[in-house]
């Protein structure tokens, strides 16, 4: 069909459309019976499925009564599972908690009665260890706040205190009598101290074996009650106090006893010119005294060291090796102080501990120095002179003490240095006295004993120094400075002579230090002033001399200087007394006879010189002297009287050398 045909298409379509219905129609009256049973079957399906949904509604509502029986039963199972598991952590809690509270028969028997013997103090300590692992476990601070209030646990604290008091009770009584029980079983023991022909070393090392078996014991009385510390300290510094006084005692006895050293020929400023002669440093009293610091001193520093330690002073940490050093230096067999580092201590240090443990220390060591006192006085009794070596060991034992713990030893040291420099400026202003005696005396002749004398005493000082030399160095400058100010003042009493004596003294005096001063400082310094003071007094006495016999003609030269001030050469010719004719009169009178005259001058200078020796230098110095004034006396004659025939240097030199 065409397109353009709709019309025809859409009528033909509903034709066709009629026809089938119709169809279907009929074909559905002839299924009618088919349609009656489908009918039928649809029917019992609907009763079977109301059926089946009564039963469901059934079914629902069962399953609805079980499953809230079965959450009934999950909710009871949970709170048996949530008890059942609180019951176990409650039992474990509690274990816990009675692990506690339980004291162990092993340990209770050891804190309660048990024995304190070297062969108990592990299981001592191990019941110490338990007991304050137990207090403080029991603390409010560590426990739960919830056990703090039970009856069980506040009754088992003060268990624990009680025993802990009754721990401490037992271990203070038992280590207030060991203490003195040990020192006494070595004070009895003869052995120990030095005895006639036979210096006994100190030696502690048994006795601080045996004290630190019972150090920790001490760190747990210290930890479990402090205040038993000061009892225990106090009986352990008297006890070994008693010790240390008997060996020092019997050491510096026996030290005094043995000693070959008789009383010295020291160099005194008094008596005859050759007496008092020096003898060689042999068997020094001062070897003593370094015996005594060398073998006490390392040990009482062990002890103040063992002490700090040992009775749980909280001091700083210490370092000794500057101490080592400088005890090995003195003494190769000295007692090391690491001896004493036994048991460690905090490195924080209390000022106020640091007070208590001075206190201690004094208390340990108090009385010893009296020993030190007596061999001190007694060496500068034999010989003063020990005291420089006595302060130059002193000295240098004490730059050596740096520990904190040892400032008693400090003390002592300090003590002994400042006796020593007493009796030595003692025995120093005893020189002095002697030596201004002299210018109470009648006139002296020649050299003064002193000045040799002290040249013999300072050959002595210098074999004695084994230090610093300042104690030397002011004994020098002392003694020295008046020496010259009294010389001075001998010098004055005769003004005739007093260059002459010093001249001849100062002359002496160089001569006899001349081989110290090259090796010591102080003395080269006042050798120095000597010889500016040498020099002065030859000049002076030399100039004396040369105008004594040449007058007119040094007199006449000093007429002209004084001239020439103020007026012209030209002009001094013609005033009175200075004509050429005075002139000739003045040079014949002063050189006729030179030769006597200058064989008078020679003997003016040998007349009053005691010193033999000292003349040809000086008869050098005064020919010397002579020329040169008399070359200066020509230069101004050369001036005034330029055509006046004088003797020349040169021919003048010649005639001092020809006699």
């Amino acid at each position: 069909m065409a397109i353009g045909e709709a019309e025809a298409f859409s009528e033909r379509m509903k034709r066709e459309l009629v026809g089938l219905e119709s169809a279907n129609v009929y074909a559905l009256m002839e299924t009618e019976s088919v349609v009656e049973e489908v009918l039928q079957g649809l029917e019992i399906a609907s009763i079977c499925v109301e059926d089946m949904d009564e039963w469901l509604g059934i079914f629902n509502i069962k399953l609805r009564h079980m499953r809230e029986d079965i959450q009934s039963i999950e909710w009871r199972n949970n709170r048996l599972e949530l008890q059942s598991e609180s019951n176990v952590a409650l039992i474990d809690e509690l274990d816990k908690l009675l692990v506690l509270l339980q004291i162990p028969p092993e340990y209770e028997e050891s804190l309660t009665g048990g024995s304190f013997d070297e062969g108990n103090m592990v299981k001592n300590i191990e019941a110490c260890e338990w007991l304050t692992s137990a207090i403080k476990n029991l603390e409010a601070s560590n426990m739960d706040p919830c056990y703090v209030k039970l009856r069980a646990v506040r009754e088992k604290r003060a268990e624990f205190v009680l025993l802990k008091c009754t721990f401490v009770r037992r271990a203070s009584e038992f280590l207030r009598n060991y203490f003195p029980g040990l020192i006494d079983f070595m004070l009895n023991d003869k052995g120990n101290f030095s005895q006639k022909g036979q210096l006994q070393r100190p030696d502690h090392a048994d006795m601080r074996f045996k004290c630190r078996t019972y150090a920790r014991l001490l760190q747990f009385i210290k930890s479990l009650d402090k205040s038993c510390l000061t009892p225990l300290r106090k009986a352990y510094c008297h006890s070994l106090n008693l010790l240390i006084r008997r060996e020092a005692r019997e050491f510096s006895n026996e030290l005094r006893n043995s000693s070959k050293a008789s009383k010295s020929s020291t160099p005194s400023f008094e008596g005859p010119a050759g007496a008092n002669q020096p003898a060689g440093v042999t068997d020094s009293p001062g070897d003593a005294y370094s015996k005594m610091i060398t073998n006490f001193i390392p040990l009482l520093v062990d002890e103040c060291l063992f002490l700090a330690h040992f009775m749980c002073f909280e001091v700083g940490a210490l370092d000794t090796s500057d101490s080592s050093n400088a005890l090995t230096e003195s003494n190769s067999t000295s007692q090391s102080t690491s001896e004493a580092s036994g048991i460690s201590v905090k490195p924080s240090s209390s000022s106020a501990d640091l007070g208590v443990l001075n206190d201690c220390l004094k208390e340990l060591l108090d009385g010893i120095q009296e020993d030190f006192y007596g061999l001190v006085d007694w060496a500068f009794k034999l010989d003063p002179l020990s005291c420089i070596s006595m302060h130059g060991i002193t000295e240098r034992y004490l730059s050596g003490q740096k520990a904190e713990v040892a400032g008693y030893v400090q003390v002592l040291l300090d003590d002994l240095e400042t006796r020593i420099t007493i009796l030595f400026s003692r025995f120093v202003d005893d020189a002095c006295y002697q030596i201004e005696k002299y210018e109470r005396n009648v006139r002296q002749v020649g050299v003064v004993p002193y000045i040799p004398r002290f040249s013999q005493l300072a050959a002595r000082m210098e074999q004695y120094i084994n230090g610093t030399r300042d104690l030397v160095d002011q004994a020098y400058t002392k003694i020295v400075s008046i020496m010259f100010v009294t010389l001075e003042k001998i010098a004055q009493v005769e003004p005739k002579y007093v260059d002459i004596v010093l001249l001849e003294n100062y002359a002496a005096f160089q001569h006899s230090l001349y081989d110290l001063a090259n090796v010591v400082p102080t003395l080269a310094k006042y050798y120095h002033q000597a010889s500016e003071a040498y020099e002065q007094a030859c000049s002076r006495h030399i100039n004396l001399v040369i105008y004594i016999h040449f007058e007119k003609l040094f007199q006449f030269a000093r007429k002209i200087e004084e001239l020439m001030y103020n007026m012209s050469p030209e002009e001094i010719p013609f005033q009175v007394g200075m004509s050429k004719v005075d002139f000739r009169k003045m040079l014949k009178s002063s050189l006729t006879g030179l030769d006597k005259t200058i064989n008078a001058m020679y003997r003016k200078l040998q007349k009053n010189i005691t010193a033999e020796e000292l003349l040809p230098s000086l008869w050098e110095k005064c020919k010397k002297e002579f020329l040169d004034k008399y070359a200066t006396f020509l230069k101004l004659i050369s001036k005034i009287y330029p055509n006046e025939t004088v003797t020349s240097v040169n021919e003048m030199r010649e005639i001092l050398s020809s006699l």
